[in-house]
């Protein structure tokens, strides 16, 4: 057989590493085998980019050959945005610019005038050279442009939370536009409203009910300005709809019923009223009758402002189709607000019962809004309301409202505290006296099955605070503040898993009651426990570290401090009366109101006394009966409860986000939001990863290991590789002397 040349053999293997490249540019495998899958784009990254309707472009602005870790980050973020483009249509683009500050050729004058006209500045970084810290300036930001619209990401220093922070951002901006653009049927404004309510509306103080049509048709034309044409609105008669009054109800479409009244003017009837936005086979509701009870007056009818039901109708609208997700805060009964008191003079920027972080870092995927229960019922744009640390009683009206809004199939994420102190203190300061808060709240959890203990959790794995040198120094434990570990963390949820440790405060014992749980077909479940070191403190409540000591084994045990109840929740107020709607205070007279001078009123200064005008005939309104007014066997919804508002504060989140209780938190709402996937892709960097605890005698035996395994290691092998000889030899010897 004739050999192949040397040359031709080269050429071929030159041939074939060549087509090797070629495929591999194209046909390639990427095996990420991280825990977390930390190094693969998340479902909703890929979601995200593959569902782009319009061009989107990420221009990346980076200073050329920068120190390490700045330069793992550049080369971390390339391939991020390569691995963006694989799973992206063809709308998507991204452009690395080199931005040389030291270099003035023309291309790097070109880049950093780009960077400057997209808002993008330098930062100033650590550089380490011949054992040297220095300073220096770079660029290391990006831009997205989607459209006319422009987000920006200005500094890139790290990779920690990178794909969240991008993905977050071009979802912000796909879903300003693309979402309205990539529908094809319009959102359905539907009106359901009798003709014969017109004629009770005034008998119970409703003149311009009639009148309900034009405007909420007026209010869909101004919004389709807005909407890129995306909403069809239709006033349906709801006696030829053919709907009976259980799937009004369902619908949340109140009914009204009456008598002959006003002796006979107006005959007996019934009439319906309720406004659905419909799309995708989802419907939202906008009640636009309200019923409540006032003292003395009885029961009372009204509409709610036609500016809050075009609002309504935006909101539900943008929540249909997944924009902007809407997340409500309660402002009132003592908790604090999200925007921190008004202005008094000069203040610190923030304090210690401060929310900014905790609006911040929702703010990137949700739009916060304040509720106050005194404006009126909670708007059903929100599906979670977040309640945090009241310290005011609610009436039975005002948890009728949150009640009814879990009825809905909506969510509550409850911070509560079941203390207060009773004078200012910083976090993790020597506190005074704590009283106890009763605000209603507890009768709502506990018919939902959640009982909360009116103690605080010490632990002896807690917090160690600092001790200044001039107070003796060393660390201080603060056993209010216990550290949650990663053993006593349940990871039977997705937004669980990756939560390996938490910090917490003045928090107190909860229990799952499972008897009301199997009553009402409830499924409870625990989230995370103090450890088997600690113990209750029940009343008085006194937070000073000094004067804590650890009480014996017997009094310890692991107590649950949050925990989550889901399922068709039953509403609170079944069976019973509708509550009475409190009395708003009437005005104070003043001094010009009470003063009465004689002589000419143009000259005494004081107002003409005007003569009364008749009051109307009492009409008896007994006989209307609504029937809607109230859902008593809600959707399927959740209630989350930790005991602790502080986990929301400024003390205990960081600004970044990145810190577990921050993931914690967010992780939390956006399970209650349906978004779990959301939840995965922010917990898969959580970097921390403690250590796991060990007896004494383990952490004996591991040192005795490092100090003494290698050498013994090295002796055995010594010794094995000596009598593999020594064996070889014998065979050889048993060989020659056979022979």
């Amino acid at each position: 057989m004739k050999t192949i040349h040397p040359y031709l053999r080269f050429i071929g293997y030159v041939v074939v590493v060549m087509l090797l490249n070629a495929a591999g540019s194209t046909l390639f495998a990427r095996f990420d085998l991280t825990a977390n899958r930390m190094y693969s784009l998340s479902e909703v990254s890929r979601s995200v980019v593959r569902t782009l309707s319009e061009p989107l472009t990420i221009h990346v602005f980076f200073s050329r050959n920068l120190p390490a870790p700045h330069n793992n980050t550049e080369r971390y973020l390339h391939d991020l945005l390569e691995a963006y483009g694989v799973y992206a249509n063809d709308r998507f683009s991204y452009v690395f610019h080199d931005v040389d500050m030291k270099q003035a050729t023309a291309e790097a004058e070109k880049n950093l005038r780009l960077a400057e006209s997209y808002g993008i500045t330098p930062v100033q970084i650590q550089v380490v050279e011949n054992d040297e810290i220095t300073f220096q300036k770079a660029y290391m930001g990006l831009v997205i442009l989607h459209g006319d619209l422009i987000e920006r990401i200005p500094a890139v220093t790290n990779t920690d939370g990178l794909e969240y922070k991008l993905t977050t951002a071009i979802q912000k901006l796909n879903n300003k536009i693309s979402a309205l653009l990539r529908i094809k049927d319009p959102i359905q404004v539907r009106l359901f409203y009798s003709p014969s309510l017109s004629a009770i509306a005034p008998y119970i103080g409703l003149k311009d009910l009639s009148r309900l049509p034009e405007d909420i048709k007026a209010m869909v034309d101004r919004l389709n300005a807005r909407l890129y044409n995306k909403l069809a609105f239709s006033h349906i008669d709801p006696a030829q709809s053919g709907l009976s009054d259980e799937e009004f109800s369902a619908r949340q479409i109140m009914t009204l019923k009456w008598p002959a009244i006003d002796n006979g003017r107006v005959p007996a009837g019934r009439g319906s009223i309720g406004l659905l936005i419909e799309h995708d086979g989802k419907t939202k509701s906008i009640p636009l009758l309200q019923v409540f009870n006032v003292p003395i007056l009885g029961t009372q009818y009204s509409m709610p402002e036609l500016q809050r039901i075009e609002d309504q109708i935006n909101a539900q609208a943008e929540s249909l189709i997944d924009i902007n997700e809407r997340l409500g805060y309660l402002a009132d009964h003592g908790s604090p607000s999200l925007y921190g008191p008004p202005p008094m003079g000069p203040q610190p920027q923030r304090t210690p019962e401060s929310l900014d972080i905790f609006r911040q870092i929702a703010d990137d995927t949700y739009s916060l809004k304040e509720i106050r229960l005194k404006d009126g019922p909670i708007p059903d744009e929100f599906h979670t309301l977040v309640i945090a640390g009241p310290t005011e009683p609610f009436s039975d009206y005002e948890l009728f409202q949150i009640d009814q809004f879990l009825m809905k199939g909506n969510n509550l994420a409850v911070f509560l505290d079941m203390f207060q102190e009773s004078r200012a203190q910083g976090m993790f300061q020597q506190g005074g006296t704590h009283e106890p808060v009763s605000t209603g709240l507890e009768k709502l959890l506990a018919h939902y099955g959640i009982q909360v203990e009116s103690s605080i959790v010490m632990d002896e794995s807690c917090y160690k605070q600092q001790v200044p040198q001039q107070f003796g120094g060393g660390e201080r434990p603060l056993y209010f503040a216990p550290l949650i570990k990663n053993e006593t963390i349940v990871k039977d949820h997705d937004f669980m898993k990756t939560i390996k440790g938490l910090i917490g405060y003045r928090m107190s014992p909860l229990t799952l009651n499972e008897e009301r749980l199997k009553e009402t077909g409830l499924k409870g479940s625990y989230l995370f426990s103090s450890s088997d070191k600690s113990w209750e403190m029940k009343p008085p409540i006194r937070l000073n570290p000094m004067m804590i000591a650890p009480p014996g084994q017997a009094e310890r045990g692991r107590k649950w401090l949050a925990c989550l109840v889901e399922g068709e929740l039953p509403s609170y107020f079944a069976g019973k009366p509708l509550p009475e709607k409190p009395k708003a205070p009437e005005p104070e007279a003043t001094e010009e109101d009470d003063a009465t001078t004689p002589g000419d009123p143009a000259n005494s200064g004081t107002k003409p006394t005007e003569p009364a005008k008749p009051k109307p005939p009492a009409v008896d309104l007994s006989g209307v009966t609504p029937e809607g007014a109230r859902i008593d066997k809600g959707k399927p919804g959740k209630i989350f409860l930790t005991t602790s508002s502080a986990l929301l504060t400024d003390v205990i989140l960081d600004e970044a986000g990145r810190s577990p209780n921050a993931i914690w938190v967010m992780n939390t709402i956006d399970y209650l939001n349906n978004r779990e996937n959301v939840a995965r892709m922010r917990g898969k960097e959580q970097r921390f990863n403690p250590i796991a605890e060990v007896s004494p005698a383990v952490k004996t035996g591991i040192k005795f290991l490092n100090v003494a395994g290698l050498p013994i290691l090295v002796i055995l092998a010594g010794l094995g590789v000596y009598a593999g000889r020594t064996a070889r030899k014998r065979r050889i010897q048993q060989r020659f002397q056979r022979g």
